[in-house]
């Protein structure tokens, strides 16, 4: 059995200094909120709350709460080292002797750990509970925001199949505990998920469901990426840890389950049965309303001995999930720029709750180069085609410097030929729209534009003020013989500061 799971990760975390427990009682309605949003705006560390009140289980959050945790997650030093195993398996550089044929050989060796591993014997599966002994009142679920509908069970991941295919789908979708043995599932109209349970409810069947809490973190960070379709999760987090995921037979339901998990439930979805989910305060920074979502009667909770119970708040940026939003950012950059190749970097603000706001700078090559970007990035999957304002800059603007793109986007730009609009689907948790699921796009074109595009002044468009490298690097080297203080020379660079 691998030590990857949960526990493992956060006895390194320990070992580092970057989990903290928490032994005086938290009550997990509010109070566990209000620490835990505190310790994340101060990039302060995990926490393990030892004693919750109304469960036995200890309550783990902030896990993924930094950069660096997040990266430590996937098994690397830093996000783009993440990015760059996917940019070596999706654009591998063709070797050119023996000894780059050796390195693309070891690079590719690594792909053994990508498919999951089926085990017979499960740390997950130390505790069963069946019939009167099934109680979600066992779990520390959190009561998040005041006006939140009940406790909410967040960060696991749900597992289920294509009901004629086969194909398994693992997400990550908020679950209200209604009752001692029942859970509202709040899957989205474009998720898998969804389309499974429909086609089950067309042929008259109900639908198997697992729910995984606490397996390998690389794996819970798989079941929030936007994958593409016939990408399997469990593959992706191998490829990500590189080590392979180990998997378990369900105990009453035709699903696999991690075997490292904390804790699981399985149950049933019957056709049509529904409930009245939320208010949840979500990560808009607003509740969503009141919705029926499917509800699900647990038949069955496995765990390991002693757990920790995983969950995390989300609300108004920032959050714990502005890491894990990062992390897409960087790890699907190699994948967006397979289909648009003219894309440098990109940048979701968690401000803009990641999927709002996309800004893109790209090697502009042609007229009206920005406006087909735009259309693009509307055009592939989840990851942006939800979308609602991007912002195309040239190669030399960091999409990471707000001031510079600020600079392009709001004061070097004419609306009236640089502003793109367009319709399409939005976020179901978008309460901005006027009318649910689809609203109004825009794009904006701040890159430095050509004659072709109809800019007719003389001389063109002007040159963008920039002080002589030269002059640079001498202030630099001489700068603590001005004798000034409160700057370092690397201040003086005009130049933008890459990331890496």
């Amino acid at each position: 059995m691998s030590d990857r799971g949960l526990k493992a990760f956060l006895r390194r975390l320990e070992k580092d200094g970057e989990l903290q427990r928490v032994k005086t009682p938290v009550d997990p309605r509010l109070e566990v909120t209000e620490i835990v949003t505190r310790v994340v705006r101060e990039q302060g560390p995990a926490l393990l709350f030892e004693k919750v009140k109304g469960s036995d289980i200890p309550l783990v959050m902030n896990v993924f709460g930094t950069e660096d945790r997040m990266a430590r997650a996937l098994e690397a030093p830093s996000l783009d080292a993440a990015a760059d195993r996917i940019r070596q398996l999706v654009n591998p550089a063709v070797p050119t002797g023996f000894a780059a044929l050796g390195d693309a050989l070891s690079r590719l060796g690594y792909l053994r750990h990508v498919p999951p591993k089926k085990v017979r014997e499960a740390p997950c599966q130390a505790v069963v509970l069946q019939g009167d002994d099934v109680d979600l009142d066992l779990l520390p679920g959190v009561h998040a925001w005041p006006e939140d509908g009940g406790k909410f069970l967040n960060i696991g991941i749900t597992h289920t199949r294509h009901p004629e295919t086969g194909q398994r789908n693992v997400g990550m979708y908020r679950l209200q505990q209604h009752d001692k043995r029942t859970l509202g599932l709040h899957w989205q109209i474009h998720k898998d998920s969804t389309a499974h349970h429909a086609l089950a409810e067309r042929r008259g069947e109900r639908l198997p469901v697992a729910i995984a809490f606490g397996p390998e973190p690389a794996l819970t960070y798989a079941a929030s990426a936007p994958l593409p379709n016939g990408i399997d999760e469990y593959m992706f987090a191998g490829m990500l840890q590189q080590a392979r995921v180990e998997q378990v037979d369900c105990v009453s339901v035709p699903l696999q389950v991690p075997a490292n998990s904390q804790v699981v439930l399985e149950g049933w979805l019957e056709p049509g049965r529904r409930l009245p989910e939320g208010p949840f305060g979500d990560h808009t920074g607003f509740y969503t309303p009141v919705e029926p979502f499917p509800a699900l009667t647990i038949d069955t909770i496995t765990m390991q001995q002693r757990p920790v119970f995983p969950s995390i708040v989300v609300g108004r940026p920032p959050q714990e999930d502005g890491p894990i939003g990062l992390a897409t950012e960087r790890l699907f950059l190699p994948l967006l720029q397979m289909v648009l190749p003219e894309i440098v970097d990109y940048h979701l603000p968690s401000t803009g709750v990641f999927h709002n706001c996309c800004i893109v700078s790209i090697d502009k090559r042609y007229p009206k180069h920005a406006q087909k970007v735009m259309n693009g990035i509307w055009g592939v999957p989840h990851l942006l085609w939800l979308s609602k304002v991007v912002v195309v800059v040239d190669a030399d603007c960091d999409v990471h410097d707000y001031t510079d793109v600020a600079w392009r986007a709001f004061g070097n730009v004419d609306f009236g030929h640089d502003l793109l609009t367009t319709e399409g689907p939005v976020d179901h948790l978008d309460h901005a729209s006027y009318d649910q699921f689809w609203g109004v796009k825009v794009g904006l074109d701040a890159t430095a534009k050509l004659p072709q595009e109809g800019y007719r002044r003389d001389g063109g468009w002007p040159r963008m003020i920039t002080q002589d490298p030269a002059v640079v690097d001498l202030v630099t080297r001489r700068w603590k013989e001005y004798g000034l203080k409160g700057l370092t020379g690397r201040h003086l660079n005009s130049g933008s500061v890459q990331r890496g």
